[in-house]
């Protein structure tokens, strides 16, 4: 007998009785973003590894640890999609689609990294990115997170997150605050433990967020990324507060909070929860003006977030168990004899026409009334329609429904099909 093949750890399969619940919140999404004004972009998931290298940062942990590279059959090195910014920045820039223009883009699909798998965070995993380029003000970080704060009522988890923001400044202010932290740090190496060390000489203000508490006591003392804001940054950051404020958004201002790639700068936040265990970041994202220039783009500002689908389902089931989703089925027909079933086909299609955003399921694989009607049950329909050689003759239907709420009744045919229509 051949070796029974798997799926590749950490890349897991959606199972029909779990896609509901994903279609449900994606669509709960697109409905959201489009009703801002955002206008879809899909991109591919195998980029040029340069593409990663230069936006994300070679001294990032992603890049350095966390990337699915490979060489092609013409020896290119070529990346699965890590994250999306950098795609769409690319698609941005190939396409004209930057410069002096404003976009409002936003994407899902899977994104890939090599980490070591557990709840809520996988080797593939999908992601909802949300971009915006050309709009230099506080007022289009606002309504990102905005944005995030009505979705979250959508999805009922809007009392089970906290929004953490701060400000990283410039380019040049992060400068200066990398050498004050490293002076701080360096006397005290003897606490620091082998990552936070490593990231002493490569990318200092990543310690910021190690989980290390003995660490992250020590950061209490040292000095704070606001103290070498420049001006631009701190204006920047107070206006996106006080509209924030305006609109009754609660916030935690969070001075560790840097976020893990190089390109952000400005406007930094996360949305966390503490129902998920350790995997408490759902939404994340920022200010990364100077990334289209880097990826070879004219100069052109960006702000964005990405959210991970997968702790967005789970933070749901977690929040609201009973969720009621809308059914598969809507109209099970059963029927029964030769005839019946060719009338059945007929039906069918007459219902599909008839309500055409209504689900309607054939029985096709034969037994008797009770089979059938068990199958029709737990396909969660909310009604029957039954087919038998004397509906045939009469040109009638059975209309049963299968939740009790109206008593079995046999119409013409015609009749029938907008009793449905009217019902469900």
């Amino acid at each position: 007998m051949a070796k029974t093949i798997q799926a590749i750890r950490g890349m897991n399969d959606c199972l029909p009785q779990d896609t509901p619940l994903w279609q449900w919140l994606e669509g709960t999404v697109r409905r959201v973003l489009t009703g801002y004004g955002y206008s879809e972009i899909r991109m591919p998931i195998v980029e040029s590894t340069p593409l990663f290298k230069r936006a994300i940062g070679e001294v990032t942990d992603v890049v350095e640890k966390e990337m699915f590279t490979f060489e092609d059959r013409d020896h290119e090195s070529l990346t699965l999609r890590p994250e999306g910014t950098a795609g769409c920045v690319r698609a941005g820039i190939e396409h004209g689609l930057l410069y002096n223009q404003e976009q409002r883009l936003w994407y899902m699909g899977p994104m890939f990294r090599y980490e070591r798998p557990q709840k809520g965070r996988y080797r593939q995993f999908h992601q909802i990115g949300v971009e915006v380029f050309g709009i230099a003000q506080a007022e289009i970080d606002a309504e990102l997170i905005l944005m995030t704060a009505r979705l979250w009522k959508a999805l009922g988890i809007d009392q089970h997150v906290t929004l953490q923001l701060n400000s990283i400044g410039s380019l040049d202010a992060r400068k200066r605050y990398r050498q004050a932290l490293v002076e701080f740090l360096q006397p005290h190496q003897a606490i620091l433990d082998e990552d936070c060390k490593r990231r002493l000489t490569t990318n200092p203000l990543r310690i910021l967020d190690t989980k290390n508490a003995q660490i992250q006591q020590l950061l209490n003392d040292a000095p704070t990324l606001h103290e070498y804001l420049d001006e631009d940054a701190k204006q920047h950051f107070a206006q996106l507060c006080a509209i924030l404020d305006q609109m009754g958004i609660a916030y935690e201002i969070n001075q560790k909070l840097v976020r893990g790639l190089d390109y952000y700068n400005k406007t930094v936040f996360e949305w966390v929860t503490t129902a998920l265990g350790a995997q408490g970041t759902v939404c994340g994202g920022g200010r990364y003006d100077s990334l289209v220039e880097q990826l070879g783009g004219h100069a052109t500002c960006g702000v964005g977030f990405a959210m991970g689908i997968e702790r967005l389902v789970l933070l749901v089931q977690e929040v609201n168990p009973q969720l009621s989703l809308p059914a598969a089925v809507d109209i099970y027909i059963v029927h029964h004899g030769e005839q019946a079933a060719l009338q059945a086909f007929n039906i069918a299609e007459q219902l599909r026409d008839a309500c055409p955003q209504k689900n309607v399921m054939l029985h096709c694989s034969g037994g008797n009334f009770k089979k059938q009607f068990k199958r029709a049950d737990k396909s969660g329909a909310a009604f029957a329609v039954v087919i038998g050689e004397e509906e045939v003759q009469n040109g009638q239907l059975v209309v049963k429904d299968l939740r009790g709420r109206n008593e079995q009744q046999t119409l013409p045919s015609a009749e029938a099909i907008r009793f449905l229509m009217e019902s469900i």
